[in-house]
């Protein structure tokens, strides 16, 4: 059995532009990084549904991650102050 193959961030990304340039076709670019056409096709893609979050505002990620982390510090207190309290209560 061989080992499965891992790739960084930035190969994927070399051939998935490479990819996005239509100079090449994906069998051609396959071929040459020696992946499998269906795998370039994959990268491709993720690569176009990507691109739009390289445009968002950045305050607007923002504001979702602050509410989100109020809640969840609120959440982590009450568990804390659950934990104190069963905490006693077996200590008797």
């Amino acid at each position: 059995m061989t080992k499965r193959r891992n790739f960084t961030d930035t190969f994927k990304a070399k051939v998935a532009l490479e990819a996005l340039r239509g100079d090449k076709t994906v069998q051609q670019i396959a071929a040459k990084h020696h992946l499998h056409p269906t795998q370039v096709s994959t990268w491709k893609r993720q690569a176009v549904e990507g691109l739009s979050g390289v445009f968002t505002d950045k305050s607007k990620k923002s504001g979702v991650q602050d509410s989100d982390v109020k809640d969840l510090h609120a959440k982590i207190g009450r568990l804390a102050m659950e934990n104190d309290f069963l905490s006693q209560g077996l200590d008797r």
